[in-house]
Parts: C-alpha cells; structure tokens; sequence
C-alpha cells in the first residue's frame, strides 16, 4: 500500500510579531518551486497518487529544502554587517537608479519578505545569505536590521535554495541564469544539483553552460544583464564571436570610450550590430618624397596606423626612421606633454 506524502507546515508558527497563528492550507506557498499561488492541503487520495505517480528527483529535491525552510520558521532581525554574500553570486549588479528605487521602497514599506541566511560554514559568528541579496544591500544601505530565517543549510542546498527562489520568481535574466550555471559547475556541483537549482532540464543546461562559456567573460559583465534579450539573442551574440577576429573586436569594442555610459539592453545591441558589420580593410596609401619617390606606404584602421617600407624602392629607409623611432619620439612628448 502506497504511504501518504505529507508537506503540512506544523500546527503553530511564529509571527512576524513574535504571536502563534494557525495557517490554514489556503496559506502555504512553494516558493522554492516557483509556485506563488496557494497550496491546498493534499487529500489521502491525491497523495496516493502522487506517491504512485512519483515526483521527479528535481521536484522532490527542491520539496525537500522548502520542507526545511518551513518546519519551526522563525523570523529574526540580523544586522546586516554580520551577513555575507552566497558562495555563487547569480545576478550582476543592478545600476545606481534601480538600488535608489528598491532602497526607496523598503524605507517607505519596510521588508515584506525575509531572506534566507545559513550560519557561516568557518565563522560562528557570521551568516551566508542564500537569498535576498538586493534586501540585504537595502537594510545594509538604510542602516536597518534586515528580516531573516536562518537554516543550517549545506552548499547543495544553499545553491538549490538561491536558483529556486529566483527561478520562481522569474528574477534572474538569460545571461545572469547563464553565467551562475557555469560558475555552479566550476565550484564542481552535479549537473543535478544545477538542474535543481535553475528548474531546468539537461537541454536546457547545456545551453545555458555553452552560452556562458563561449562569450568572453569580460564581454558579460560589460554588457550586463541585458534582460530585453533572451537565449535566441545571445546564441546569436556567440555565433558572431565564433568569426574569425570577433572575439578581439568584441573585446576592444566593450572598451572603448562611452560604451559602459549605455544602458544594458543598449550595449548588447551596439556590440551585436558592430559585430555583424565587417570592418573594412584599411587601404594602404602611398607616401611621397619631394623627389617624387614612393618611399614608403601608410595604411590607418581605426586607431592603428602602419608604415610600410619597400627597400627595392628605398633602400634600408626603413631601418634609418626605425634608428629615429627615440628621438622623434622625444621631440612628440615635448611637443604634446598631455599626448
């Protein structure tokens, strides 16, 4: 006979007011499943078959860490100088402009939502949050204490706990999603465990893997979080990279002057569209000599100028302006002490 599955929070919690309430089964939630709407309490017949049917290890994995979050849920005030960040940081950082305004609203309506902090695996006296990094830095900002549960979590469950919540709340764009996969699997988590955490089959982890470690990290993080742009956009991104030369001209793009002075959405679309043009081949023109001889050839692409010398023209010409190379620079400094 089929043993009855039970997820029933206990009898009595605590408040956000230190009282005792009795929640009913219209009032749990799955938030590490990304479920938002009410749970209803399962009936011995629908846990029957949901134990016959069986759960697929992602779901009961992550059934598993909710089930720890909600037995005996305290919520206490932490100062929030004693928390530090996830062993996986997951979202890039936000601007100044969405800071002031997430900052605004937890001053004017405090901190509905408690994050999820474990004690510090080598410091008793500290936490590691799991999730709420944008609360933390809010109470940290307005100097306030911040509303926290504390679970003894391992590092399997902190990561599933951090991917679940953001999965389930849609927050992490595609990159962001991208990038924590690929950092989960060079901190050596199973690929497993990475499913868990994003809620995302093995296809879809892949992909998520390849995008990340395909585009030069430095190309990330001066794009941003670009969330106008899903899988579609950045798979082409990373095929123009794979042309001959890309990656080079995605880097010196990325850092050039004004690019970071765009918004994210903005930068990705300039560097797709500088990338999808083929730069020109800089044209070489000669330089003559009073005398009337083509002593040499110059050639300017974007920033770089070249002098070629033929010696079957002039010869060793080149090897005289290469012994002046000192001097003439010499005599440029002087004349542009700021160049």
């Amino acid at each position: 006979m089929a043993r009855k599955i039970s997820f029933d929070a206990p009898d009595t919690v605590a408040s956000d007011f230190g009282e005792e309430s009795h929640p009913t089964s219209l009032q749990r939630t799955r938030p590490l499943l990304g479920i938002e709407r009410a749970i209803r309490q399962p009936s011995a017949v629908g846990a029957i078959s949901q134990s016959l049917g069986g759960l697929s290890e992602k779901v009961k994995r992550a059934e598993q860490i909710e089930q720890k979050l909600i037995e005996g849920q305290v919520i206490v005030e932490l100062a929030p100088e004693l928390i530090d960040h996830s062993i996986v940081p997951d979202r890039m950082e936000a601007t100044e402009a969405q800071n002031a305004e997430f900052r605004e609203l937890i001053r004017q309506h405090g901190q509905n939502v408690p994050i999820l902090v474990r004690p510090h695996p080598s410091n008793s006296e500290r936490y590691q949050v799991a999730f709420g990094h944008r609360r933390l830095r809010a109470a940290r900002e307005l100097g306030i204490k911040v509303r926290a549960v504390v679970r003894a979590l391992t590092d399997e469950e902190l990561v599933v706990a951090q991917g679940q919540e953001n999965s389930g709340r849609t927050d992490l764009t595609f990159i962001e999603r991208a990038r924590f996969a690929a950092r989960l699997e060079d901190r050596k988590f199973s690929r497993e465990i990475i499913m868990s955490a994003l809620n995302v089959d093995k296809a879809a982890l892949s992909r998520l893997i390849s995008t990340a470690t395909r585009i030069p990290p430095a190309v990330i993080e001066a794009i941003g979080p670009a969330p106008a742009f899903g899988r579609v956009r950045w798979q082409e991104l990373t095929d123009l990279l794979e042309e001959d030369g890309n990656r080079a001209r995605a880097l010196s793009l990325v850092a050039e002057t004004g690019f970071a002075a765009l918004d994210t959405d903005a930068r990705f679309e300039r560097l797709v569209r500088s990338l999808r043009s083929k730069p020109q081949r800089a044209r070489a023109e000669p330089w003559v000599s009073d005398d009337g001889t083509h002593a040499a050839r110059v050639s300017r692409s974007g920033r770089r100028l070249t002098l070629m010398f033929d010696d079957r023209v002039a010869p060793r010409f080149g090897d005289f302006v290469q012994e002046k190379l000192r001097a003439l620079y010499a005599q440029y400094k002087a004349a542009n002490p700021s160049g």
